[in-house]
């Protein structure tokens, strides 16, 4: 398909077809994220991944002949378990799509719409799938990508690397044993539930749940500690009854005395008690079921800094690529710029409800010589962090330069439109030429997908 200009936006592709019906395409509005059924979407450089409570819906939206695919996750209706996140993996040949659900298991399906992984987090209802890189730099000595699992008080890390070489094992084994059908049963029905992935879990509810958080980077450790191989990380969370929290999350999983003892102690009693009474009650053997999940103890979190302002309520966050900064919008209708590292806000913005914030890179003052020179490739140093803040009340999308900088641009967009932005891909800390950060604009009316232009005419 053509690519359109309309001044500021960019046409990319469709995404409308008779699937979307499912997912209430047709109605007015049914994709703004205020709607009454709240539908979720992940993009990638080009795939739309669209899910309702127990569907996901994968397009192509760079070519309409592109098949597409459906995933019904297997889900216990007992507990009425529902999808509540998802998000792509991308690695380099590797593309996954990763499901959270509301009883804290993490899935991760392929294109094919074969279970891969099944784990549980911990109980309870997963918010958000965060997948960020930061790159070795002055203020950090040491690269990471990671996957974060955002949960009411509670979140998780799962490093890219481990992630990365139990799909490379999977799609391995997937492909030397393709002609074996009862194999490929077996896999698709049970996912690698077995090989559980090493992750860190912490405790974040000290001044209450949180409704969205997000770990923004790697940070020192505390002053008078002596210096360890343990790595420390600055974790932001919005909530309810704190706008605002922040915490230093240690590797450290060591327990008191007492809980070493209650771990260690307690089930081998109760193990004997029930042996010697099964002795005396001759009962008859339980049929064996399969035994739970053992969930991981939590590490240390220390709390930094809380900003409690009653009403006030922290309802979404979104952070920029260093993770240096966070964007968070509250129940007011004030976006709050914050310095993740000072732990500072910098700038408000006011009148903007149930807004949604992207950061985004752009082209602003550049040298008129140099951008017309076809032989200069715009890098990194040539683009400025800006934040695109999408008004649905307002219909408008504004583009404003970090950190105090003007509103560069004002874009009118129609009712039922939904901003959007790839997923990070594993492994583009070391991409050559750079590419910047964009902004999509998805029309829920007309199906059309745009991207916001990263140059001002």
């Amino acid at each position: 398909m053509s690519k359109r200009s309309h001044h500021h936006l960019t046409e990319l592709g469709c995404i409308a077809c008779e699937d979307l019906t499912e997912f209430g395409a047709g109605k007015e509005g049914w994709l703004a994220p205020d709607a009454g059924t709240t539908v979720l979407c992940a993009l990638d450089a080009h795939s739309l991944a669209i899910a309702n409570r127990s569907v996901v819906l994968i397009i192509g939206w760079s070519d309409s002949d592109e098949p597409r695919v459906k995933i019904r996750p297997e889900l216990s209706p007992i507990e009425a378990e529902r999808i509540t996140a998802i998000e792509w993996l991308v690695f380099d040949d590797i593309k996954v799509i990763a499901i959270g659900t509301s009883r804290g298991f993490l899935l991760m399906y392929s294109l094919r719409g074969d279970l891969i992984h099944r784990q549980m987090v911990y109980h309870g209802q997963i918010i958000k799938l965060r997948v960020r890189g930061t790159k070795k730099d002055l203020m950090q000595d040491i690269s990471s990508e990671d996957v974060c699992v955002v949960m009411p008080g509670v979140i998780a890390r799962f490093d890219g690397s481990d992630i990365r070489s139990m799909l490379q094992r999977w799609f391995q084994e997937t492909h030397s044993r393709f002609w074996d059908e009862k194999s490929n049963k077996d896999l698709e029905d049970d996912g690698n539930s077995d090989n559980r992935l090493p992750y860190q879990i912490w405790n974040v509810n000290k001044y209450g749940s949180c409704v969205d958080a997000a770990i923004t980077g790697i940070m020192p450790p505390p002053l008078m500690e002596l210096q360890s191989s343990q790595r420390y990380y600055c974790a932001v969370t919005i909530g309810d009854d704190a706008v605002i929290s922040a915490f230093r999350l240690s590797e450290d999983r060591k327990r008191s005395l007492v809980g070493v003892i209650l771990s260690k102690v307690m089930p081998v009693t109760f193990s004997t008690i029930a042996s010697f009474s099964k002795m005396i009650w001759r009962s008859e053997p339980t049929p064996t079921s399969k035994p739970e999940e053992k969930l991981q103890s939590f590490a240390r979190a220390s709390s930094l800094t809380c900003l409690k302002d009653y009403p006030r309520k922290g309802e979404k966050l979104t952070l920029s690529p260093s993770g240096t900064l966070a964007a968070i919008t509250d129940s007011l209708g004030r976006i709050l710029l914050l310095d993740t590292q000072a732990l500072v806000v910098v700038r408000i913005w006011k009148g903007y409800r149930d807004a949604n914030c992207f950061f985004m890179e752009m082209l602003v003052n550049r040298d008129d010589k140099r951008a017309s020179s076809s032989y200069h490739v715009p890098g990194k140093s040539d683009y400025c962090l800006c934040l695109a803040i999408h008004a649905p009340r307002k219909g408008i999308i504004e583009v404003w330069q970090m950190r105090t900088g003007p509103r560069v641009l004002a874009i009118q967009c129609a009712k039922g439109c939904r901003l959007l932005q790839p997923t990070y891909r594993f492994g583009s800390l070391s991409d050559s030429p750079y590419v910047p950060l964009e902004v999509f604009l998805l029309n829920g009316d007309s199906g059309q997908l745009s991207v916001l232009n990263r140059f001002l005419n």
